[in-house]
């Protein structure tokens, strides 16, 4: 074999192998089918094995042609992303972001104004939704992940500190006809349901196995920001996190009941390419974002410790 394979070759190779067909390579590459066949059989002749079997007008890749495949289709994503963060860089510093629902709308956005204030040259793209991203295809720059579990191979994740979780209601339910003063009133009322998250009314109810909860009635929901504002709205109490709440308990739409009575949980967590974790606007962004959290986190503690169901900001 050659020391130097030809960069056309391993172009053609990767456009047939990705698109399954010679023809549609040809298409992309602007030439002819006979030129992607030259090319890859020229790289055939380089490596000395062959990398697609010809069936008739069809092509299929051969063993060593899927493990080739595999490789070669990586590196040109990675070749595409970081011409694309190059081309990017040039025209000012874009920062995308993709983060679960709940945090985005309920604590995220509610700061980023501070975050351009300080960092004007940066400009935020948001995305939110439960949907995984792979960060390889170089669309995303930072992932905000909830119970993210082991980074995948090539990232880094960075965890939020531990969060606090209490049961949440509106002050005219906890003063109204059943009020709520202790634990065991809660039998009295409607538990609400977040679905999703690590820490559910049954591991609250076996902190207080004393008290008897209904866990199958209630509303349910699959993303937190639902479930507090159904419990702004009075339909229940829910069981969340003081991060996510927090905008509804300084403003006093959320009351917690019983704040020294708590469970913590690590919640989400930062995940970014390995490769791309340095760069100056992804760490500008991870600082900011957890000088951010550890103020918000400050807050909650001090609100645990002091017992106060509607601290002043």
């Amino acid at each position: 074999m050659q020391n130097r394979l030809s960069i056309k070759s391993i172009q053609a190779f990767e456009a047939a192998a990705r698109l399954g067909s010679f023809a549609a390579a040809a298409d992309e590459l602007a030439v002819t089918p006979s030129a992607v066949s030259h090319q890859i059989k020229l790289l055939e002749e380089q490596l000395g094995v062959p990398l697609f079997h010809r069936v008739h007008r069809a092509v299929v890749l051969t063993e060593a042609g899927q493990h080739l495949a595999t490789e070669v289709i990586a590196a040109f994503s990675r070749i595409d992303a970081a011409t694309r963060t190059v081309a990017v860089a040039g025209t000012g510093a874009v920062l995308t972001v993709h983060s679960t629902p709940s945090f985005a709308s309920q604590w995220l956005m509610r700061r980023l104004a501070r975050f351009g204030e300080t960092h004007p040259g940066i400009d935020i793209r948001l995305n939110a939704s439960m949907l995984p991203v792979t960060l390889n295809q170089g669309t995303v720059d930072v992932d905000i992940r909830y119970n993210p579990g082991t980074a995948a191979a090539g990232a880094v994740m960075v965890p939020f500190p531990d969060d606090t979780i209490v049961p949440l209601c509106s002050p005219s339910l906890a003063n109204g006809i059943k009020p709520i003063r202790r634990p065991a009133d809660l039998a009295n009322h409607t538990l609400i349901h977040s679905e999703i998250t690590i820490l559910s009314w049954r591991d609250w109810g076996r902190r207080h196995r004393r008290v008897r909860l209904d866990m199958e009635r209630g509303p349910r929901f699959d993303r937190s920001f639902m479930a507090i504002t159904a419990a702004v709205d009075g339909l229940g109490v829910c069981l969340d996190s003081l991060l996510l709440a927090e905008q509804e308990i300084r403003s006093g739409k959320l009351i917690v009941p019983f704040p020294g009575d708590c469970m913590k949980a690590q919640g989400h967590g930062f995940v970014t390419l390995r490769t791309k974790t340095d760069l100056p606007k992804i760490r500008s962004f991870r600082e900011w974002l957890f000088a951010e959290l550890g103020r918000t986190l400050d807050w909650a503690e001090r609100f645990v410790e002091n017992g106060m169901s509607n601290p002043v900001p």
